[in-house]
């Protein structure tokens, strides 16, 4: 056959090819964690987890091998991996002490409250769609506090990959399936699209020349390789080319902030989290402490009466997110106040084990001791032999971003302004309804649902590290991959690998995948739930650690079956 037909075939079965997909609770039994004594990278992509693992075994610590693996998603995974997003990261050291990175994007200086309502522009697609990146900064912060090799050692495997890797089968789907919305832009036609308008094929070699310059500017220059000179021009003229707002000046004033590690505990678990404007640390905890007087492990693995209080307390946990979470820089956020055992309490007090809650009679609480007020992504976790532990989301929002590809640099710009409260009371992309403290405003970041966490164990050792992309649905992600560890004592592949259910407050249901038991979806329905299913949503990367009796530590890797890309390997 020839290489061109061949090719083309290739290409149309990976658009037809069904997507990976939950794995049914009936056949957890059979899967294994990929299992490793020393150093462990659970990923979106192999090449991701090569790239971490090659920069420990030249000694690197968890924070090199972080950093790595960030610049490395930048080239093998564009639709989420990304240098023109932003993430968060959470670091525990080996001693024990814990910080974390906030690299979210954040509105432009010319941005305005009324931009998306009254101003005409699209707050999904297109150049105005995109905040100030922060990733760049936040990977070079995080590196110059806690790394250990130099920044140029770090880079070296992105550059390398980006002067040519093969396509794997996710990105050929993805690249062929969003060509024509790539064809609205001339600079992401010509750097995303085939020069002679055929499909991309699995296998195919794909060479990134101008990204690999960018990475080298970076490498020379760390993050004035980005937010000033050759780089951060191409960005401005791009935003010239449509509507977009970035600025010079929006460029060389970002900052990544160091913020305190938000703290709860679940089961004598210690969890390490992401504070505002990270909103799934709180909501993870808040649903997690919600759920704890319950016994989850008696009723049952998603059984229907540890699956209905599971989503009334994610319920209730997503309307306080709607209503209090914002940019702490801009608003004053409650965080401990929400976090208070006794205010949770106060929260499910309504809570019915027979039936459901309407949404709009739950609303947002309001704390005790406070005055009453009138996508896509990605994550990884890294552990490396001496105890340290990273766990990094990064995002782009929606696949691709704003779709807008900076010309002559060669990656994706967000769009994560839809993230705000572009208009306060309406959905955004995600379906989340969301308050005036979101509201935009120039340099405020918008609120996230990422949701990187670590845990301890009950003797405060370091336990799993976890996250997920799925826009709203990463907090319900990450709920069930710490309970299906904790409560029902699954290993790391099984608790990623099994079918997930989700409620976000507004749409009032229930999202579910498929192989969730049927008697559990009969059971919810006798409650009244209304149900949605859908193929399937998130893609957690987790690395769990056991202990035997003397103490020795074995590493388990579980990636994701509904991404065909997610990785975990070690050594």
């Amino acid at each position: 056959m020839p290489r061109l037909t061949l090719r083309i075939v290739l290409a149309l079965f990976v658009l037809s090819a069904a997507p990976a997909t939950a794995v049914p609770l009936a056949a957890a039994d059979s899967l294994e964690p990929v299992v490793a004594r020393t150093a462990m990278a659970s990923t979106g992509h192999p090449d991701a987890s090569r790239a971490a693992l090659q920069i420990l075994r030249q000694g690197g610590n968890a924070v090199d091998a972080a950093v790595a693996t960030g610049f490395a998603l930048a080239v093998v995974s564009p639709d989420a991996g990304n240098l023109g997003g932003g993430g968060f990261m959470v670091i525990r050291r080996p001693d024990g002490t814990a910080t974390t990175w906030d690299f979210r994007e954040t509105a432009p200086s010319g941005a305005w409250r009324e931009m998306y309502t009254d101003g005409g522009l699209s707050s999904q697609v297109g150049h105005a769609a995109a905040g100030v990146p922060g990733t760049v900064a936040g990977l070079i912060a995080a590196h110059t506090a806690e790394g250990r090799l130099p920044l140029a050692d770090v880079l070296a495997p992105a550059i390398e990959l980006a002067q040519g890797q093969f396509l794997s089968g996710r990105n050929a789907i993805l690249f062929n399936r969003y060509r024509d919305e790539f064809r609205q832009f001339e600079s992401t036609a010509r750097h995303f699209t085939t020069s002679d308008g055929r499909l991309w094929a699995v296998g195919e070699r794909f060479e990134q020349p101008d990204l690999a310059d960018v990475l080298r500017r970076i490498q020379r220059d760390g993050r004035d390789g980005f937010y000033r000179g050759r780089t951060a021009d191409l960005i401005v003229a791009e935003m010239a080319r449509g509507d977009g707002l970035i600025t010079h000046a929006d460029l060389q004033g970002y900052r990544a902030v160091e913020r305190p590690v938000l703290t709860s505990t679940y089961r004598g678990h210690r969890l390490l989290m992401m504070g505002p404007p990270a909103s799934g640390g709180i909501a993870l905890a808040q649903a997690l402490r919600a759920v704890e007087p319950f016994p989850l492990a008696r009723w049952g693995l998603q059984s229907a009466e540890a699956v209905h209080l599971a989503g009334e307390a994610l319920r209730r946990a997503f309307a306080d997110r709607a209503f209090w979470l914002a940019d702490p820089d801009f608003v004053d956020v409650p965080a401990r106040a929400l976090l208070a055992p006794r205010y949770v309490a106060s929260r499910m007090a309504s809570f019915d084990p027979a039936r459901t809650t309407a949404s709009a009679a739950v609303s947002h609480g309001t704390p005790p001791d406070l005055p009453a007020e009138g996508t896509e992504t990605t994550h990884y976790s890294v552990v490396d032999g001496e105890g340290m532990a990273v766990a990094t989301t990064v995002t782009l929002n929606d696949y691709f971003g704003s779709k807008v590809a900076v010309g002559g640099a060669g990656f994706f710009l967000n769009n994560e302004m839809d993230d705000f409260a572009t208009a306060p009371g309406e959905p955004n992309f995600w379906g989340l309804v969301q308050g005036e403290a979101n509201a935009v405003a120039p340099g405020k970041r918008m609120v996230s649902s990422m949701t990187p966490v670590i845990l301890e164990d009950e003797r405060g050792r370091l336990f799993m590290v976890a996250g997920s992309p799925g826009g709203s649905r990463i907090i319900s992600t990450v709920f069930q991959v710490v309970t299906n560890v904790i409560d029902f004592g699954l290993n790391a592949q099984q608790a990623v690998a099994l079918p997930r259910f989700h409620h976000q407050w507004l749409p009032d249901h229930m999202e579910f995948e498929g192989g969730l038991p049927d008697a559990t979806r009969e059971g919810l329905g006798e409650r009244g739930w209304l149900l949605d299913r859908l193929v399937r949503f998130g893609a957690a990367n987790v690395v769990v650690v056991r202990y035997d009796d003397r103490g020795v530590r074995t590493l388990e890797g579980g990636a994701d079956p509904r991404r065909d890309d997610d990785d975990a390997r070690g050594y």
